[in-house]
């Protein structure tokens, strides 16, 4: 199976690519974060026509996640149980859905940025992930893959200037002990050797073009299943031209 991870910043802006994508690549399951679409927004046609079925969750033109797959999708699930919500009143958001595809689970998620310490998003982002562990323990025994826009930077390598960061959330003591806590429980992050390098550049001064990036887009594995990844890759060419989303896909090889 090839398993790909993209924040696609926009599914309605970038379907061209999406579609191009999947088939550059022979790409199986691609799991897509911040899709900003609504269901009825969500362009179809052309992902059917390639042989594709998709799920989404997505509620306005934020946030928003999907999981396209040419080997199958059943038991669909929209949320984890007891994942929170943000705003007054709280409110569920679309950062995360399921589906098994191909024998496989696979879970699209899209961790709150978190904006700065010191906002109450930061806390929202801890519980989030904290939440997301407890009940993801239930899940190691299975086959099963939790990819997407992590919004951490684990180390010091996967940000472009430790310093520049200093006092900015993603490189926080807390949000890299949030995201340690799934590799303690057993989960395996499959990219870091055999895709190094950053998957994230923002648009701003031409950081890509100088390669000033972050590394914050994960596949984690249950144990099981990690014997089995054969090899990974950034397609830093999908973030290259005009019209790129800021993330460049990550791409996992499974037998």
């Amino acid at each position: 199976m090839r398993l790909a991870t993209w924040n696609v910043n926009s599914v309605r802006s970038r379907i061209d690519r999406v579609e191009a994508f999947l088939q550059r690549h022979e790409v199986d399951v691609l799991a897509l974060q911040e899709t900003k679409a609504r269901e009825d927004q969500f362009p179809l046609m052309g992902l059917e026509t390639l042989g594709y079925d998709t799920v989404m969750a997505g509620t306005n033109q934020w946030n928003g996640v999907a999981i396209i797959s040419r080997v199958g999708i059943e038991d669909v699930q929209i949320g984890f149980d007891g994942m929170p919500g943000y705003g007054e009143p709280e409110t569920a958001e679309s950062r995360a859905i399921g589906a098994v595809c191909g024998g496989v689970r696979v879970w699209s998620l899209y961790i709150p940025n978190g904006r700065k310490p010191d906002d109450p998003h930061y806390l929202y982002k801890l519980d989030w992930l904290a939440k997301l562990r407890a009940e993801a323990t239930q899940w190691l025994a299975e086959p099963t893959a939790l990819v997407g826009d992590w919004n951490i930077c684990p180390t010091d390598d996967d940000v472009f200037d430790p310093a520049q960061f200093k006092n900015s959330t993603h490189v926080t003591p807390r949000e890299r002990a949030a995201f340690a806590a799934f590799l303690e429980d057993g989960w395996v992050e499959v990219t870091r050797e055999h895709a190094p390098g950053y998957t994230y550049w923002d648009y701003y001064r031409q950081r890509f073009e100088r390669d000033r990036g972050l590394k914050i887009d994960f596949v984690l594995v249950s144990p099981s299943y990690a014997e089995r990844v054969t090899g990974a890759f950034i397609d830093r060419e999908e973030r290259a031209g005009q019209g790129a989303s800021d993330h460049a896909p990550v791409v996992v090889d499974i037998t």
